[in-house]
């Protein structure tokens, strides 16, 4: 058994598990970008239904009420067993997406919309699943690995995004061009989901570094990780050893002491969907790169997010004071008069400039959030309190999905 009182000389396995944690960052948003990706396939499929709105709206739900159920069961909860259930759905439900589109002939309809808005749920009791117990794994790990996390559910963007645009530039001339991307998108999706339920069941858990943390969350009380530890090969504390030092904050105590961090979460992912990709897709007007022009906003919004999730790897740059990233926060709500005039009156390059900042501020602001947030606690209360704050981040989500609407006030609503 590792000693958990003191960290290994050298954290063996460090940048494999950094990779690791950055495939399976990927692996939990991929299925769901993947289909805001192809959002212009569904809007031309089902013009009236308003797409890119409802699948948001619809999503949500799901995924917040089933991580406020994970959250408040959190310490009783087999963390390993909830991730791969969240994988494996994942996969289950992008091969639905490409057998409901095969099985329909890509036809529209209010039964084939209501089948996909039924899957979207479904990617929203995966994305609770997987991201509340990913973000609560690694945040009794090293910060390198919950920020390497984060920056792979960024870069699921960005790779969607640019896939998107290598396939409406292939199939473009082709008849059915739109639904060939589409399909092939949620091919590589299923491919994708199923990789990463191998990676996280069989090779993650033996990781070196990643034992270690385990072991030593287990050492502080933790119950969450036993069967991880089983499968990484290491002994678990017996039940008496565990009690005698599972003493911790409640989760309404963890809470309280982090509401300004919980508030940011939520405020964050508020702001960002109440424009992020509803008004981004339909409310921009006409511009000289036509049918490509969401394609480009939705494209740059994934890079900017991306990018802004590596800055804080900069020491010099990475906000650690409460009160700043509370500020900083706060400051994004000029964002919404700025994108509203730039759609009334500017051209495309300053849409392009303002939904780059967007994604930046949004990834930046994230994991400073996130990394900051856990410090100073033991391995128990850090998996609650990442739970707490990815529950608030859903909840943002959420608010905005529902806020994006007001968007269309005057446009026939």
């Amino acid at each position: 058994m590792v000693s958990p009182d003191r960290a290994p000389d050298r954290l063996e396995g460090k940048y494999a598990a950094m990779a690791m944690c950055w495939l399976l960052g990927n692996g939990c948003l991929f299925s769901w970008n993947s289909m805001l990706t192809v959002v212009d396939y569904y809007v031309f499929l089902f013009p009236q239904y308003h797409p890119s709105r409802i699948l948001t709206l619809v999503y949500q739900p799901f995924a917040l009420i089933t991580l406020a159920i994970l959250a408040y069961h959190e310490a009783k909860i087999d963390t390993r067993r909830r991730i791969i259930f969240g994988y494996i759905l994942f996969f289950a439900s992008s091969l639905l997406v490409l057998v409901l589109d095969l099985a329909t002939s890509g036809k529209g309809g209010l039964g084939t919309f209501i089948g996909i808005c039924v899957i979207s749920g479904a990617f929203g009791v995966a994305d609770a699943n997987v991201q509340g117990g990913m973000v609560g794994d690694l945040s009794f790990m090293t910060s390198e690995l919950i920020q390497s996390f984060l920056a792979g559910l960024a870069a699921s963007g960005a790779i969607t995004s640019a896939l998107r645009l290598i396939t409406k530039a292939a199939f473009e001339n082709s008849k059915d061009g739109l639904r060939k991307g589409a399909v092939l998108f949620f091919a590589i999706s299923s491919f994708f989901e199923c990789l990463c339920v191998i990676l996280y069941a069989f090779v993650f858990p033996k990781i070196p570094i990643v034992k270690y943390y385990r072991n030593k969350a287990a050492s502080e009380g933790s119950k969450t990780v036993a069967a991880d530890l089983a499968a990484g090969g290491i002994q678990t504390l017996s039940k008496e050893e565990v009690e005698k030092c599972s003493e911790r904050f409640s989760n309404k105590q963890l809470l309280l002491q982090n509401i300004d961090y919980a508030i940011d979460m939520f405020v964050i992912y508020t702001l960002t969907l109440s424009i992020f990709p509803g008004f981004l897709s339909e409310d921009t007007g006409s511009h000289g790169l036509g049918g490509w022009y969401a394609v480009v906003l939705i494209a740059m919004y994934n890079v900017g997010d991306l990018i802004g999730r590596y800055i804080p790897l900069l020491k010099f740059f990475k906000l650690e004071s409460r009160k700043y990233i509370t500020a900083a926060t706060l400051s994004r709500f000029l964002l919404v008069p700025a994108f509203y005039f730039t759609a009334k009156y500017g051209d495309q390059g300053w849409m392009i400039m303002l939904t780059s900042f967007l994604g930046l501020s949004n990834g930046y602001l994230t994991v400073c959030v996130l990394t900051a947030a856990p410090k100073g606690y033991k391995g128990p209360e850090q998996n609650a309190l990442g739970n707490l704050l990815v529950l608030f981040l859903l909840g943002g989500i959420f608010a905005g999905a529902t806020l994006d609407w007001l968007w269309l006030i005057g446009k026939g609503w």
